[in-house]
């Protein structure tokens, strides 16, 4: 969090809103637990969360834990955020976790210069002001902490 010049706390980003679709992957971030939607129809995992899986059209889906492990498929420094509550520089990357899905996240836990395609990363969680914990990427060893 952020300081506002009369001192409370403000969000560093935008918090994501929970949705019906959304909800169990938004719950279990409560307790630190990485949830991916799988299609039972094609046995593919999918994310972002959605009503039907985006391979085969199936509306048989489930959730499951994921260990939350991938590598950098690409990314980008921000040296000038839109956010001015967000603190530059920082990485905005796309990870490819080992189930085969992308997700857009952020780097973190690292100098933003050290990052690399096909860096082994694994989740790390930054607490929301609600309770729930965006899931972010440090590189594999350097903890799993919150942003920094």
């Amino acid at each position: 969090m952020s300081q506002t010049d009369a001192g409370e706390a403000r969000p560093r980003r935008m918090e994501p809103p929970v949705t019906p679709t959304t909800e169990a992957y938004w719950e279990a971030t409560r307790s630190h637990k990485f949830l991916l939607q799988w299609c039972t129809h094609c046995n593919q995992a999918i994310f972002f969360p959605r009503e039907v899986c985006p391979r085969c059209l199936g509306d048989s889906l489930e959730w499951r834990e994921s260990p939350g492990r991938g590598q950098v498929y690409t990314y980008t420094v921000e040296y000038r955020p839109q956010n001015p509550n967000m603190e530059a520089p920082y990485t905005v990357a796309l990870v490819e976790l080992d189930e085969g899905v992308r997700m857009m996240t952020n780097v973190i836990n690292c100098d933003p210069e050290s990052v690399t395609v096909g860096m082994a990363v694994q989740v790390a969680w930054e607490p929301l002001s609600d309770g729930r914990n965006l899931p972010l990427f440090a590189p594999v060893g350097a903890g799993t902490g919150g942003a920094g």
